[in-house]
């Protein structure tokens, strides 16, 4: 079965990746960074080994966010940037095809142990199952 797995952010966490300290999160430095950017290369060669990993990207940062909706009379709305009233984002996601929810349990607990500067925020790991067409198998 395929499963989304997202990891979230904030603008201030990009920014802190930056090396702009906030309130919401340390400053990385550069080793910070290629430390992270390490654990994330070896873990999506490990899942490339293995036959799971389908897709994986990080995204750009929420201040590149564009959302599209219509209003009431249908006309199109287009805002840059995150809500104001959100705080959260997804940051990254991979699709991976896992045997069992234990599995893609146990990645998502191993995305858990990513290296980042003390006192940096941690967010929970979302994982969805990707819900397959009619007639597609696993």
């Amino acid at each position: 079965m395929k499963y989304l797995v997202m990891v979230q952010g904030s603008q201030a966490d990009y920014e802190a990746m930056s090396g702009k300290a906030s309130a919401h999160s340390p400053a990385w430095g550069e080793k910070d960074v290629q430390a992270m950017f390490a654990f994330m290369a070896s873990l999506n060669d490990e899942l490339a080994e293995s036959g799971e990993f389908v897709d994986g990207n990080g995204l750009a940062e929420p201040a590149r966010t564009r959302h599209v909706s219509r209003d009431e009379n249908g006309r199109a709305v287009v805002i840059d940037g995150p809500h104001g009233e959100t705080d959260q984002l997804l940051a990254g996601y991979w699709v991976l095809d896992c045997a069992s929810l234990e599995r893609v349990t146990e990645i998502a607990l191993r995305i858990a142990e990513c290296p980042q500067p003390e006192g940096a925020p941690e967010y929970p790991i979302v994982i969805r199952p990707i819900q397959e067409a009619a007639g597609d198998s696993a």
